[in-house]
């Protein structure tokens, strides 16, 4: 489920629409990566930075509800020392935010073998930091748990992911399995249900998408 106040949700529909404009968000038949299976859409956060302008606003938007966050007395984020991107499209987003709030950037490298004793990541930083992992897209959470799993072993705190689209196929019990709370900008159901209201997605694709969404949700393991 998206998080925030219902009051942010005119910034979040504006991510909705720019992603739609761009292209982002296509209807058909995608199996893409490790977790997505003859899906009948395909979301694309990371045309996002063809816009510099959009961008920008994408960084400020986050900042928003970050910061609103973390003033709330039970913080769905806690607060953070380093932001830590997910190569490659969280990258991008990370870089902007990482710019926008004046914190510190790393990543982890995603050569070697993730349980590697001494995990190679870019960036200055001291044992005991928090690090918010940021990625643009979330589904199955391979990639979060991954980036976690390395940050972890170099002696950084990491409590919380944030990313700009949650599919809502599993990330977010995977992540939960290992200690970690995942906030999104939105989710999947969210994006499309907005979208399918404002006349942009016809009925037919939207109704085989939710279709397609609530089965996955439902049956897929947080170890897929």
């Amino acid at each position: 489920m998206t998080n925030g106040p219902e009051s942010d949700a005119t910034g979040r529909f504006w991510l909705a629409d720019v992603l739609w404009r761009l292209g982002g968000v296509q209807f058909g038949d995608f199996s893409l990566g490790r977790t997505v299976r003859h899906s009948p859409v395909y979301v694309n956060p990371k045309l996002i930075i063809a816009r510099p302008a959009a961008l920008s606003r994408v960084a400020t938007l986050i900042e928003d509800e970050l910061r609103m966050a973390m003033a709330m007395r039970k913080q769905p984020v806690a607060p953070f020392d380093l932001i830590a991107g997910v190569p490659i499209g969280g990258l991008h987003i990370a870089t902007a935010l990482a710019l926008q709030m004046r914190t510190p950037l790393l990543y982890a490298r995603p050569d070697g073998n993730v349980e590697e004793e001494r995990p190679h990541i870019e960036g200055i930083y001291r044992p005991g930091q928090v690090a918010l992992v940021v990625d643009d897209l979330a589904t199955g959470g391979g990639s979060l748990v991954e980036t976690v799993t390395r940050l972890r072993r170099a002696g950084l705190r990491v409590q919380d992911a944030l990313v700009l689209i949650d599919r809502e196929q599993g990330a977010a019990r995977r992540l939960e399995s290992i200690g970690v709370r995942l906030y999104s900008i939105l989710s999947i159901e969210v994006l499309l249900t907005y979208l399918h209201s404002a006349e942009r997605v016809p009925e037919e694709d939207y109704r085989r998408a939710m279709r397609y969404l609530a089965t996955e949700g439902s049956t897929r393991s947080e170890f897929d």
